[in-house]
C-alpha cells in the first residue's frame, strides 16, 4: 500500500504500520486475527516477492514490505494471543504490541544468528525468512520479559 515508499527507514515504517494494523485487528476482531494475519501475509509474501524480484539485480528492494509485515505479527502474536485470553484489550497492555515492534526491528536490523544466515541467501527466500526468524526471536523474548516483570519484578 505504499508504506515501502517512506523514508528513511521504509522497512521501520513497514513494520509500524503492520503494528498498527495488528492493533486494529485485536480491537475490532480479536487477537486471533493477527496469527491468522501472519499466515496469509507469509504465503502472499512468498509468492509476491519471488515474483517483484524476477529479473531484479536487486535481490532485497526497501520499498518491499511484506516480509516486515509477516514478521511483525509474527511477533505480535506472542503477546496478543495471552492478553486476548485474559480479556486485555492490547491498548490497556501497551508493552504488548510496544515490546514486539522494538524487538523485532532490533533482530532485523542486528541479523543474529539465523536471521543473518537467512539473509545472506540472497533470494525470495531469503527475504521472507530473515523477517519470520526476527519475528519468532521478538516473540520468545516479548514472552520471556513479560514473564520477568509479572513473575518477578512486579511481586
Amino acid at each position: 500500500f505504499g508504506v515501502g515508499l517512506l523514508r528513511p527507514a521504509p522497512g521501520t515504517w513497514g513494520s509500524a504500520a503492520a503494528v498498527a494494523l495488528g492493533v486494529l485487528f485485536c480491537e475490532l476482531g480479536g487477537a486471533w486475527l493477527v496469527p491468522v494475519g501472519t499466515v496469509l501475509a507469509t504465503l502472499l509474501g512468498f509468492w509476491a516477492v519471488a515474483r517483484a524480484f524476477a529479473g531484479l539485480a536487486d535481490k532485497d528492494p526497501s520499498e518491499i514490505v511484506i516480509d516486515e509485515v509477516a514478521g511483525q505479527w509474527l511477533a505480535m502474536s506472542f503477546t496478543v494471543i495471552p492478553l486476548w485470553w485474559h480479556g486485555v484489550s492490547i491498548l490497556a497492555a501497551w508493552p504488548g504490541f510496544v515490546a514486539p515492534f522494538l524487538l523485532f526491528r532490533l533482530f532485523d536490523i542486528w541479523k543474529p544468528w539465523l536471521v543473518g544466515r537467512a539473509d545472506r541467501r540472497g533470494d525470495a527466500v531469503g527475504v521472507m525468512l530473515d523477517d519470520l526468524w526476527a519475528g519468532l526471536f521478538a516473540g520468545v523474548v516479548s514472552v520471556l520479559l513479560a514473564g520477568l516483570y509479572h513473575g518477578v519484578l512486579a511481586q
